[in-house]
Formats: C-alpha cells, structure tokens, sequence
C-alpha cells in the first residue's frame, strides 16, 4: 500500500510495525532500533484496518476464518469486514451511542464480536469485554462500575439482564430478540460507509477490563486507542506474525488474552484470525483443525498445551512455524513433549491484562527451558526487592518508567490508592517475582502472594508444580502451603490426574516418591489431595482459595483432612 494513502499517524505505525516484521530474528536489533511511534490523534480501525479493507493487494486477503464443531465454516475478507464495521457503527449511532460512552460486549466468538470490537472503535465508544460466562451478579458489577450505557450480547443472555436495574441500551445478537431488545442484524440495513464525528485522541479511553480475580474483586484496567492497538506490536513480535499468517489463538472472548491475539496482534500484522468453535475440548479433534486448515501459528494457555500432550501428537504433521503459550507459565515437561513431537519449541510469554507482552522467548533466539525468555523491544524490565526496593537479579518484575512503553494501561479505573501503589517509585509492579541469569532471561518464580516459606527456605509453587506435571500420573497441579506446627508450613500439592489414573494410595506413593528423587529436601511436597482446582473463569488457578482451604482444615497447624496423603501417612521417611 502507498504510504501516501495513509495518514501520517498511520504511517509512523506501520513503520513501527515494518521494523519488528523485518527483524522477527534478530532480537538485538529489533531492541536496539525499535521505538514506539509518538501518536496524539490515532484511530487504529479506521486509519489502520480499513486502509488494509481498501487497498486491492490486501482486501481480499481473508481477516476473520470461523470454523464450527460441525465442520461448517465463514471467511470474512479484510474489505467485507471494513464495510460490516461501518455499517455497525452507523446503526449504533442512530441509537445513541456516542463518543466517550461505555458498551459491555458481551458476545462468543461470531463475527459479531469483531464487528462490535471495530465499530466501537471508528465511534469512539468505550468497551467493557465480558465474557458470556457471567451471571447477574457480575453484570451488575459492571454496569454499576463500569457506568455502562450499552450492552450488545447474545440472546441466549437476555435473561441474565432481567436483574441488572439501569438505564442503558439493550441490543441482542440472534434469532430470539425479545421486546424491549434492539435487534443486532437491523444494521445490515445502514450505509457501508462512515464517517467519524471527529479525531480521536490517542489517549482516549477505548477499553475497560475487569481482571479475572486471582487473589481480589476484579480490578478495573483502562487502556487507550494506542495501550492495546499500538501496544501489541509487542505481541505480534513474541507470536512471530507475519502478512498472510493464518493465526490460531485459544482464548476465550471477554478476556484480554483474546484481543491481544484474537484482535491486535494479528491485525497489526495483517494476518488471518482463525477461530474453531467447540463445545467441550478434545485434543485430537482440535490437531486436526489445526492441520486441516493450514494454520501456520498457533497461541494456548498452558492448560490446553497439558491436554494436547495427553493426545499422540506425532500422529500429526502440524503446519504450524510458530508455537507460543501464555496465561500461565509453561512447564519444562510439556515443552519437551511437543518438542520430541513435532521438532518445534514451544515459546512462553509475559504479560497482563494490565500491559501487552513485557518478555518473551522471541522466533530464532536460543530457548532456555523454564525461562520466560527477555524484555521485549520498548520495554526496560526491571527485578525490584519487594523490601529493600533495590534492583537486582531476583524480585518482582517490574516496567521501567522512566521508559514508559506504549503497551502499559493508563491505570486502575476510580482507584488513586492502588494506582499509586502500583506505580510507586518510578515502577508499574506487576506483582510477579522472577529471577534474571547472566545471558539476561527471566525465570518466573510466582505470584508475590503465592511464594511462601517452609522451615524458613523460600518455595515457588511453580517450581514444584514444574516437577509435579513430568510424573505421568499428574494433569494439573497446584501447590499451597499447608500449616504446619514444627516447619511453619510444607508443600501441599492439589493435583488433577491424567486419563487412566485412580485417586488412592498407591498413585499417590508414587508421584510423592517422584517428587522425593527430584526435589532437594527442603523443597520436598510433603502432603497431596486429588481433587479438581478452583479457576477463575478466564481459566487461571485461584491458588489463593487452597490457601485458605488449608488454613481451615488446619487451624494451629493441626489436623489431617479426609482424602489427604502425606509423607506420615504413606510411611515415608523426613
């Protein structure tokens, strides 16, 4: 595309974007060179995507590829998602959506969805992503912190609504559109051209997260028309994005996993979106997708990647030239399965709702097991001591702002006080800890508020749970401390079993032997219970709910619960 087709903003983007697509390999010139463009007035949809939806050598290009578990699938051109948008943009219009208001986008992933997502942007309307899994209470939450005017969600979610009191605009998505609802397919109706009221600033407000709530009631994340959609350049480099790529990302829609690679980062790339639509995961009917369709890179949180490998996966010839892995730290073991599989190495990442992706494992660098990998190109990392505030090789990972990169929010929506804690001392805190290595990777260590103590040694649950995962028994794991009156707390292990493994003594002696041939004494996991994690519902271990768990079977540190196996009870020596 000529550059002259562009606006200035827009070129200074792709420019940007140009320079990490050049030197996708060559890490240490991509963070020599690169900078973030210097934006005041940007609208990434309609200066960005849309020049992609005019210009005849990418129109065509498909944008958005959606497969159905039934095998029946829709492809929507970059040119026919452009006139969709506006035409969704100008029906919104007509019902009163406005610049500066705030819409709950509550859809799966139909084209709907990303039509909503473009339109929003092209009227400078305010998104507040909400997955259909949640129920009155949150949506309540969210209309009343998140002074929602609009709603758009499926009408299978109607009902949900008829307890959330409010003033706001009820727009429905489907066959099934009840009184009071404003049908979604009306805007098939309006014009296929727009025309925006105005410039939009780049520091306007373009989405409102509400965070999973791992450890808390959900935060309220805000990020701009450059936080995310200029942010991601740093995700589309991690991924390994390029012109063309057909992209799998398995995430969930309401999630900010899914705009940064279900929205952002492949549309920076100008990349296909591929989405599969299943109703209930099975390793080998999603290999075959993968395989059947050509996708060439392929993105899933590490609970997926621990089902895939319960699946034969030299039995397929993937096409895939990219595999990363995000959400959660990936464990050693099931980066060497995929890798004995299929000779391609998975590639974790790091990053937040809060931020885009901070460090990673970039294409063509060397790939150390168990590492996140290095600061990606615009952000200065920094590992802080939580006590002494001192920079060093281990603390909690923390973004330089001295060197504020793009991709970090704005801050918490409404909340001065955690904004100023976690903006403290010229750092955003991420609440991680990791640890550097003389080549400069990072290792995470855990949550800040999940490390804890046992006879005075510091335990990384990740740490054991990493050796938890390689006994063929163990799924899932999840290690909490449990009281303890001589040691102040040991490791207890709450694991999820492998297909063809029972829940009794016998499976247990085995994977705490395992973990006694493997693990230094002080590290050892003492006492284990078969039982299934709690998780947010974004998928992420509420290890804050075991804790407390524990600590009420045991208060004073004492007391064996039912169903619990330990080192005492299996007859194995301290």
């Amino acid at each position: 595309m000529p550059s002259s087709s562009l606006t200035p903003a827009a070129q200074a983007f792709r420019a940007a974007r140009d320079l990490l697509v050049e030197r996708q390999t060559d890490y240490d010139a991509a963070r020599r060179d690169f900078t973030w463009p210097q934006l005041e007035e940007f609208n990434w949809a309609l200066e960005h995507f849309d020049a992609i939806g005019r210009d005849p050598s990418s129109a065509d290009r498909a944008a958005l590829w959606i497969v159905e578990q039934d095998g029946s699938e829709a492809k929507y051109s970059f040119a026919t998602m452009t006139e969709r948008s506006n035409r969704v943009a100008n029906w919104l219009r007509s019902l009163g959506v406005r610049r500066g208001d705030r819409l709950i986008l509550m859809l799966a992933n139909q084209v709907e969805l990303w039509d909503t997502i473009l339109a929003a942007m092209k009227l400078g309307a305010i998104l507040i992503p909400s997955t259909p899994m949640l129920g009155a209470a949150d949506l309540r939450d969210r209309i009343d912190r998140g002074a929602a005017r609009h709603v758009v969600v499926r009408d299978a979610d109607v009902d949900k609504f008829d307890d959330v009191p409010g003033d706001y605009t009820r727009i429905a998505v489907g066959s099934s559109i009840p009184e009071g609802w404003q049908d979604f397919a009306s805007a098939g109706s309006e014009s296929a051209e727009f025309e925006p009221d105005g410039p939009t600033r780049a520091d306007d407000t373009l989405l409102l997260y509400f965070t999973s709530g791992t450890t808390s009631k959900p935060k309220l994340v805000q990020h701009t028309h450059v936080s995310y959609p200029v942010g991601h350049l740093s995700t589309m480099y991690w991924i390994g994005l390029q012109p063309g790529d057909v992209h799998c990302n398995v995430a969930s829609p309401g999630w900010a996993k899914h705009a940064w690679s279900n929205v952002f980062a492949p549309w920076c790339a100008e990349a296909t979106i591929f989405i599969y639509n299943y109703s209930r995961f099975d390793a080998d009917t999603m290999l075959k997708t993968l395989v059947d369709h050509g996708v060439t890179t392929f993105c899933a949180p590490p609970t997926v990647w621990r089902m895939l490998i319960q699946a034969d996966l030299k039995a397929w010839k993937v096409p895939m030239r990219e595999l990363v892995g995000a959400g959660e730290p990936l464990n050693a073991e099931v980066i060497e399965q995929v890798r004995d599989a299929w000779g391609l190495t998975i590639r974790d990442g790091f990053g937040q709702t809060e931020s885009s992706l901070q460090i990673a494992n970039t294409p063509g660098q060397p790939v150390k097991d168990g590492s996140m990998g290095r600061p990606l190109p615009g952000f200065e990392i920094a590992l802080v001591d939580p006590v002494s505030g001192a920079v060093g090789e281990e603390g909690e990972i923390c973004v330089d702002l001295s060197k504020r990169p793009v991709g970090l929010m704005v801050g918490y929506a409404d909340d001065e006080e955690r904004n100023a804690e976690v903006m403290r001392g010229g750092y955003y805190h991420t609440g991680d800890v990791g640890a550097r290595d003389s080549d400069g990777y990072i290792t995470y260590v855990g949550r800040s508020d999940d490390v804890f103590k046992a006879s005075d040694y510091r335990i990384s649950p990740f740490e054991l749970e990493s050796v938890l995962i390689e006994h063929e028994a163990v799924a899932e794991a999840a290690v909490v401390p449990s009281p303890d009156p001589l040691r102040l707390a040991v490791p207890k292990a709450y694991v999820v079993l492998a297909r063809g493994f029972s829940p009794d003594e016998s499976t247990a002696r085995s994977i705490l032997e395992y973990c006694r041939a493997n693990l230094p004494a002080y590290k050892r996991v003492r006492r284990l219970e078969f039982a299934d994690l709690p998780k947010t519902i974004s998928g992420k271990i509420r290890r804050v709910e075991l804790r407390g768990r524990e600590n009420e079977l045991r208060p004073g540190g004492e007391g064996t619960p039912d169903g619990e196996f330990s080192d005492e009870s299996l007859g194995l020596r301290s």
